[in-house]
């Protein structure tokens, strides 16, 4: 199998491939087509999107017009960050799926525990009435699987402590140098699977020069390397591109990273400037 088809399984028994195609700031219209639908025909079958990307709608135009059945095709989207009432959730889990127009989402999640304009604050009560939406759109068969995402341990274990249906997924930015430890470790211990958004650190990793030695000794390049690590350790990582070049060669993954290496990784710190304004 291809590692673009190896899969993951959800706490729910739902196959996820175990490497995604992220579409954070693609833009809406021929570019998000065209990226989305490259992917498809590249071997991608796991495409993620957000209300808060503003590219549903060229998401959903490429997987219908792919040709590939609807259920070999795994959809992520996201509810926007603003979203912190039951009746908001609703009208906004509507707008993305009349955006996508398919009949359903293979996993939905809760895009931040607050609203970016309100960085690091306190809606733990919040988002407890946001996640009764989120289970009512399970319940319903609207969404194989939920989760969260940008979820700190304080947020995530308020969450845990008072929902009916535990999430399944815990989408963080995550990359060489900047791994969220304490954020990954309590999603796992909770069972949820965890996915790496901008694995490449949003294009910052490209130039690191230690990064770059070990890529030399795999004959692979950095962004290979990058998201190889992500997979080695056990996460999902959602690579984004828009050139038919660069989304071939982030499906290139056929190596193993040694132990060594990885450790070497391991060391590695702030490789990539700004973190908290890459939380999407």
């Amino acid at each position: 199998m291809s590692v673009l088809t190896d899969t993951y399984t959800l706490p729910n028994g739902v196959a996820i491939p175990q490497v995604g195609f992220g579409t954070w700031q693609i833009p809406n219209g021929d570019t998000a087509y065209q990226a989305v639908a490259e992917a498809l025909r590249q071997g991608y079958r796991h495409i993620d999107t957000a209300w808060q990307y503003g590219n549903e709608a060229s998401v959903g135009q490429a997987i219908r017009d792919s040709g590939i059945p609807r259920d070999q095709i795994f959809v992520t989207s996201k509810l926007p960050a603003h979203a912190k009432s039951y009746e908001d959730a609703l009208k906004a889990f509507d707008e993305s799926m009349a955006r996508l127009g398919l009949d359903d989402i293979d996993l939905f999640l809760i895009h931040a525990p607050w609203p970016w304009d309100h960085f690091g604050e306190d809606y733990r009560e919040q988002n407890r009435e946001v996640w009764r939406a989120m289970e009512s759109f399970y319940q319903a068969k609207k969404v194989r699987a939920i989760g969260i995402s940008n979820f700190n341990v304080r947020d995530q274990e308020d969450l845990y402590a008072h929902c009916t249906i535990k999430p399944m997924a815990l989408q963080l930015q995550y990359y060489i140098g900047f791994t969220e430890d304490d954020n990954v470790a309590c999603a796992q211990q909770h069972g949820l699977l965890v996915e790496a958004f901008s694995p490449l650190a949003t294009g910052f990793l490209l130039n690191n020069e230690a990064v770059q030695a070990v890529a030399d000794h795999y004959q692979a390049t950095v962004a290979q390397v990058a998201i190889r690590y992500v997979l080695q350790k056990g996460l999902l990582p959602l690579p984004k591109a828009t050139s038919p070049a660069h989304i071939a060669e982030n499906t290139q993954l056929d190596f193993k990273i040694s132990a060594a290496d990885m450790a070497l990784l391991d060391q590695l710190k702030d490789t990539a400037p700004g973190e908290d304004d890459n939380r999407y």
